[in-house]
């Protein structure tokens, strides 16, 4: 296989200088072969940030797409019906790569049919500053690939060595094209606010195809982090947001996983972000935990209803208001 064309599809919502500062990096890398798609869900930029993505789009640096509404795993299906590439590489934008970044991705499926899908390494600010001082790990430990607990072993911000993983970060993942267009795996647009686990969901549902999803440190960038903005667009401190975070938890989980695996994986979670126990050290306090139990029981019910509703309606909203307006065109 030669070098691969890769389409690098960034979808945006709500970012102003940031966003013009991912760009301008994405555009200094040494890979000839690549496009930039920016979907932009943004009701109303900045003047100078309009005038930037207007300016880079005439001058064929990336190709712009504008949609009034947003959903990250919408955009990011949008973004994949519009490219031309081999590979299709999602960043967030709020990303910095070093020169070398695209290229790492590429050889993986240069050197190796088996590879599906490449998930970069990750230098998150937030987790490096919440991490241990000099933190490395080498391989991921056995849990790490159990879909009912491997969502609090995986660790692709400190792991050194290249290795098969479960699931790849949103913010540095790449896919073979024809997991889309022959395997006909999408991202769900039911993954509702931050969509936080919507690229577990597809990961697992890309294993069942027999490709490998490979962990490559040489694919790595730092991850800003920027509280606002991005996929969120809600505020990750509103009362939707935290409904939404269980919701989606449980949605992935009863759409892949074994009952026995469902049962680990809520044990983990209430454990976890309601009960506030390591690894993610929440407030004791009784009144907060009676309020997280009260998200974890309403996101529950909530995907129940999701469910349900998936009997008649498959929940692909942005996909069909897209095929619909193609068809009246």
């Amino acid at each position: 296989m030669s070098l691969p064309f890769i389409s690098i599809i960034i979808p945006t919502y709500g970012r102003e200088s940031i966003l013009c500062e991912t760009i301008a990096n994405v555009l200094q890398q040494t890979y000839a072969h690549y496009e930039v798609i920016v979907v932009d869900q943004t009701v109303q930029h900045s003047p100078e940030t309009q005038a930037y993505l207007d300016q880079m789009a005439k001058e064929g640096k990336i190709r712009l797409f504008q949609v009034n509404w947003a959903s990250l795993p919408g955009a990011r299906n949008f973004g994949v019906r519009r490219s031309q590439g081999d590979v299709v590489l999602f960043l967030d934008d709020d990303v910095q790569l070093p020169p070398g970044c695209l290229a790492a991705h590429a050889q993986n499926y240069v050197d190796h049919p088996e590879i599906g899908a490449v998930a970069g390494r990750v230098f998150d600010r937030m987790k490096l500053a919440d991490a241990i001082p000099g933190l490395q790990i080498e391989y991921l430990p056995p849990e790490a690939m159990n879909p009912g607990i491997a969502w609090y072993h995986i660790d692709l911000v400190h792991t050194t060595k290249p290795q098969q993983v479960l699931t790849a970060r949103g913010c540095n993942m790449s896919f073979r094209r024809d997991i889309f267009t022959q395997h006909g795996i999408w991202f769900d647009e039911r993954f509702r606010g931050s969509a936080v686990r919507e690229e577990s969901d597809f990961c697992l549902r890309v294993r069942k195809t027999g490709y490998k999803i490979w962990y490559d440190p040489a694919a790595h960038l730092i991850h800003l982090g920027e509280e606002t903005g991005g996929c969120h667009d809600i505020s990750t401190r509103s009362l939707k947001y935290q409904i939404t975070f269980y919701h989606n938890h449980f949605l992935m989980a009863l759409k892949n996983l074994t009952p026995f695996q469902i049962l680990r994986l809520s044990a983990k979670l209430f454990d976890c972000h309601v009960l506030g126990h390591p690894p993610c050290f929440k407030s004791p306090s009784p009144i907060k935990i009676v309020t997280r139990a009260c998200f974890y029981t309403v996101g529950f019910f909530s995907t129940l209803g999701t469910l349900v509703k998936s009997l008649w309606d498959n929940g692909q909203v942005y996909s069909q208001l897209e095929q619909g307006l193609s068809a009246e065109d």
